[in-house]
């Protein structure tokens, strides 16, 4: 087994054996398909910006339109949840060709702006469609059957969408680490190079950046599904802040740092938003308000201690060890 192969199987095996013994842990069902939903995002975000090295700000846009489709086929045309999903994954896919068509040529800061001016296109978009109930969104979503007779009812029976975290995340190694995963990197690492040795750079980008889209609208429909409820915060360029809140904190650019990302920041906002005021003396802080500042506050530190993120550090560290091992 080559190392390549070697990695896939571990990451695969960690996020398997860590989803397998979430559900004994006594952790709340919901809380756990919270954290699936985003898991999945994450890694979206991170397969592109992570690996190609374009910053998007857009992404929140496939996750909403993911969750309003998948949200809508299962309430209002009865759709089993694959089928949900897959109208999910389809539609992600598409608007991915399409900011994609638009954005990819430019670098930088600029590809970032463009990127986040479509998605605030598509948020005002879903403000105005009558089909996703605008403010109120889309509720009571029903999570149907899966293949017409799995009853997806019990919350710990519907955990088992963890398959699509665990098909995701084993996906994208395979594609990181065949010859065309191998590109994209080499464009994140030296765009010029790559195209002096005959790679279509544009096109590369264009397919990855489609492929995350696909993946991110699979993520939103996964939400949709499993809490029941689509709204415009899911299409909102704060959701795209959250998402790189969560591989920023994780590890940009390693496998397993947007899900420890994303399980890290959805568990804060959980628990922060759990405990109410704190009063100091004359002075009181209600905590459930100011959730979004305390987690800046956490990821400034985390930014300044880690600078490679969670998992970015703890590879570093042992890569060290390895070379001094083998210095000695």
């Amino acid at each position: 087994m080559t190392m390549r192969m070697r990695t896939s199987t571990a990451v695969f095996l960690t996020v398997a054996v860590i989803g397998a013994f979430a559900p004994i842990s006594g952790l709340y069902p919901l809380f756990l398909m919270k954290c699936l939903a985003f898991a999945v995002f994450a890694v979206a975000f991170n397969y592109f910006t992570g690996y190609v090295g374009l910053l998007s700000i857009g992404h929140a846009a496939f996750f909403g339109v993911g969750a309003y489709i998948a949200g809508y086929a299962a309430k209002e045309w009865g759709f089993t949840p694959e089928l949900a999903l897959s109208m999910a994954m389809v539609t992600g896919m598409l608007l991915g060709v399409v900011m994609g068509g638009i954005a990819i040529r430019r670098k930088g800061i600029y590809f970032a702006m463009i990127t986040l001016a479509l998605a605030q296109m598509v948020y005002f978009a879903c403000v105005q469609a009558p089909f996703t109930g605008a403010e109120d969104g889309l509720q009571r979503i029903p999570r149907n059957s899966l293949f017409g007779f799995i009853d997806l009812s019990d919350d710990r029976v519907m955990y088992a969408l963890l398959v699509v975290l665990l098909v995701v995340v084993w996906g994208v190694q395979r594609l990181m680490e065949a010859p065309y995963g191998q590109v994209l990197l080499a464009i994140r690492d030296n765009e010029p190079r790559a195209i002096s040795l005959g790679y279509d750079v544009q096109s590369y980008k264009l397919s990855a950046f489609t492929i995350s889209a696909a993946i991110a609208g699979l993520a939103g429909g996964v939400k949709a599904l499993a809490l029941g409820f689509a709204g415009l915060p899911d299409a909102h360029w704060t959701q795209s802040g959250n998402v790189i809140l969560m591989c920023l904190l994780g590890g940009l650019g390693t496998p397993l740092g947007p899900i420890i990302g994303a399980i890290l920041i959805v568990t804060l906002e959980s628990k922060l938003s759990d405990v109410g005021v704190i009063a100091l003396g004359p002075f009181s802080l209600d905590l459930s308000s100011k959730v979004p500042i305390v987690i800046g506050l956490i990821f400034m530190v985390c930014v300044m201690l880690f600078r490679r993120g969670i998992v970015g550090e703890i590879q570093a560290l042992l890569e060290r060890r390895k070379t001094g091992q083998a210095d000695s």
